[in-house]
């Protein structure tokens, strides 16, 4: 029974020394004197200040991609024990002591360096030589650009990394389908697949890029996939000539569990991980911050303190007789309250056109107490809330009666002043001239559940449609002259030119009335309402608003003096000035390595060239390369050139700053692209053995060459070094050619 304890256990594995050696060098090259500098370097700026919000559990909107990539940073953040409390304000400020910046490099770092021994899976998944991935290795590890990019408190090389990772996942899945489907490999790596998806989308929106490239691959395997009649033993039977058994249903069962299987890990699962980011988002930022006003009044209620602690006890229904403020949704050009004042319209404005002369309603961007408003029945003199409450409902009309001067909302056809496509909203003021009030307002709630849904605080947005014109209360934004004391504008908007969200509002601060008289209410509108309501948002409403506000939101769209166009990444016409010591030349430049760009981009059009002249020749029916060979052409194209397309295309359509980073995850594909192109060169267009050894010496002298760029350009990767003038103006980027040439 204890047979088993007389044999020793033995474990064998297969060591790949070759990822063994390029992980240690890919570690040693981004990990050596990670923490050099000790002070801000360029984005640092940008990504440390969310870092500390984690930290201090302070909600922030980022409208550069989900969260996803700042929580791994600031984990290396919460792992190296920061507490948050550094000023994130200036490039080149020194680090405190408090600031673990190996720590937070850190994930950045080890990132770029396992893009090494990837870019060697990668290619020897797609079927090339041990020679050729080493080489691809080689070329990720010699780079500059991405060395700098990886050893800084920045998310390309993440995102790179999760690019790279659902490649060879989809790959190694795709090769496992061959040997061993539905294996436990199989779905290891199928799942991972979705996961590394998820994950470069999460990190920034252009891994959808990524995303959709591996989507396309699949979607295409997945079509061949149900032609292919060897996937039961019928199909086999049918496949050898012979007669198959009774069950052709077999066949379009497994093909069915075959494409639910991708569609679970490479759509569903996907899915799932972007909500949990969201959703751990969330958990860790439930303060109230300096990006609340962008939301709206319902998740800012949702955060602690901030609005949460203003609106803390207020009553849910709104009644007859509550007193509210009324903010509007759309918010723009920013967040402000419907308000009124003692102020009339001028009686004649500048361009010569006639007022009404009536008391001034405007949007105005503060807490004050003249943005209260009672709401009244027509029916009925009190400005209180009966007992019980007489909630008001959709489709209900009221009159919005201003707390501090007790005038009605009202809208007459008199073109506002900024507007004149609009009507004027106001304050009634009675001047005895024939001009009679018009001041009942039909409420529309706009996200009701049923037509007899309660007009509720916060939760509810509503427009406000005019009885008389059915004009629609709306934030026109043009900011009033100096008599409207630079307030923004409200209009009466008709309802025949459409919807639009700055004709919606909703309710902020709400209580109910209790005082009769005017000065007793002017008293009451200064004090806390004490009422218990919940106010609590679901995640998926949080979640929404969120993703919406994030898609969204303008980003500053200056010109930065290191900004550039897609066309200057390409011919290398621009760097990025990271980092200068303040008291020596050392420095931090983004320097692409020239030999490898340049090659890079000519082996891209060579392999489109390669690709089409190979294509119209099997039209005529003339096959240059085996089968298995045109296949792995076509797939290591349609992965690396086409991932090079995907990630760099895009952003001549962006209208946004960009900078010489934003190309980096088109150029690993690129790089991955190189090496295929030459062993296919020398395999099956250079077949005399003289012409052979002739290209592979040409390949050598070809990488000498980007080894000694790279060490040329190693003193500004790595800013390690001080610099004599000569030097710097030698090593300037445009001169690089003449650097190599004038050194070799």
């Amino acid at each position: 029974m204890l047979g088993f304890l007389k044999r020793p256990v033995v474990v064998t594995a297969d060591i790949n020394l070759n990822v063994v050696v390029l992980t240690a060098v890919g570690l040693l090259s981004r990990l050596w004197q990670l923490a050099y500098p000790r002070a801000v370097v360029f984005d640092e700026v940008y990504y440390g200040q969310y870092i500390s919000f984690y930290m201090k559990r302070i909600f922030f909107l980022d409208g550069s991609g989900p969260p996803f990539g700042h929580m791994l940073l600031a984990l290396g953040g919460y792992l190296g024990g920061f507490d948050g409390n550094f000023l994130w304000n200036r490039i080149g400020a020194e680090y405190s002591s408090n600031v673990p910046v190996w720590s937070l490099r850190l994930l950045p770092a080890l990132t770029g360096a396992l893009l090494v021994p990837m870019a060697y899976q990668i290619l020897l998944e797609l079927g090339f030589s041990h020679c050729t991935a080493t080489g691809a290795a080689l070329l990720m590890l010699i780079e500059n650009a991405l060395i700098t990019q990886s050893r800084l408190m920045l998310l390309e090389s993440v995102l790179i990394f999760f690019n790279l990772l659902a490649v060879l996942s989809y790959l190694k899945f795709s090769n496992s389908q061959k040997q061993r489907p539905f294996s436990l490999s199989w779905w290891f790596w199928l799942t991972l697949t979705g996961v590394a998806c998820s994950c470069a989308v999460g990190v920034k929106y252009v891994g959808v890029c990524t995303y959709l490239l591996v989507l396309a691959v699949a979607g295409v395997h997945a079509w061949h996939l149900i032609g292919d009649r060897t996937l039961s033993h019928v199909g086999a039977a049918v496949e050898r000539g012979e007669r198959p058994s009774p069950g052709w249903a077999e066949v379009g069962v497994r093909v069915l569990c075959h494409l639910l299987a991708r569609a679970a890990a490479l759509l569903v699962v996907p899915a799932l991980m972007y909500l949990l980011f969201f959703y751990v988002h969330l958990i860790l930022v439930y303060r109230s911050g300096p990006h609340d006003q962008i939301m709206s009044s319902a998740f800012q209620a949702s955060l602690e303190g901030g609005l949460a602690r203003i609106t803390q006890g207020q009553p849910l229904e709104v009644a007859y007789g509550s007193q509210v403020t009324l903010k509007n949704v759309f918010g723009k050009p920013v967040p402000c309250w419907l308000h009124s004042h003692q102020s009339t319209y001028p009686m004649i404005y500048e361009n010569g056109r006639g007022s009404s002369h009536q008391q001034q309603v405007t949007c105005y961007p503060f807490k004050d107490v003249n943005n209260w408003w009672i709401v009244k029945d027509p029916g009925r003199h009190q400005l209180v809330v009966s007992n019980p409450p007489r909630p008001v409902r959709h489709g209900d009309v009221v009159q919005l009666v201003h707390g501090m001067t007790t005038r009605f909302l009202n809208t007459h056809d008199v073109a506002a002043p900024l507007s004149p496509h609009s009507q004027e909203v106001s304050c009634y003021v009675d001047y005895n001239i024939s001009m009679p009030s018009q001041n009942l307002w039909r409420l529309d709630i706009v996200n009701r559940e049923s037509d007899t849904e309660v007009w509720k605080t916060i939760l509810s947005e509503v427009r406000l449609v005019h009885v008389n014109t059915s004009a629609v209360l709306k934030l026109s934004g043009a900011h009033l002259p100096d008599w409207g004391f630079r307030q923004l504008e409200v209009v009466g908007e008709k309802l025949s030119r459409g919807y639009h969200e700055s004709m919606v509002w909703n309710v902020e601060e709400h209580r109910y009335g209790k005082s009769q008289e005017q000065k007793e209410r002017e008293l009451e509108l200064h004090s806390p309402a004490q009422m218990d309501v919940s106010r609590n948002l679901s995640f998926m409403a949080r979640f929404l608003e969120l993703q919406w506000r994030m898609l969204t939101v303008r980003s500053d769209d200056s010109e930065h003096k290191y900004s550039s166009s897609p066309l200057d990444w390409i011919t290398l016409d621009t760097s990025i000035a990271y980092w200068l010591h303040p008291r020596t030349s050392a420095q931090i430049h983004l320097l692409g390595n020239v030999v490898i760009w340049a090659s890079a981009s000519l082996a891209t059009l060579v392999y489109a060239l390669l690709f089409l002249w190979y294509l119209l020749r099997r039209r005529r029916s003339i096959h240059d390369l085996p089968e298995d060979s045109w296949l792995r052409w076509v797939l290591a194209g349609a992965l690396c050139a086409g991932g090079w397309a995907v990630n760099y295309l895009p952003f001549f359509l962006m209208e946004k700053t960009l900078f010489l980073y934003h190309y980096l995850p088109a150029l690993t594909f690129q790089i991955l692209l190189l090496p295929v192109v030459l062993q296919h060169i020398s395999d099956h267009l250079c077949r005399p053995p003289l012409l052979r050894s002739l290209f592979s010496g040409l390949v050598v002298a070809w990488y000498s060459c980007a080894c000694h760029v790279f060490n040329t350009l190693r003193p500004l990767t790595y800013g390690d070094r001080s610099l004599s003038p000569s030097e710097l103006k030698a090593l300037r980027w445009k001169d690089s050619w003449d650097i190599l040439i004038r050194k070799s």
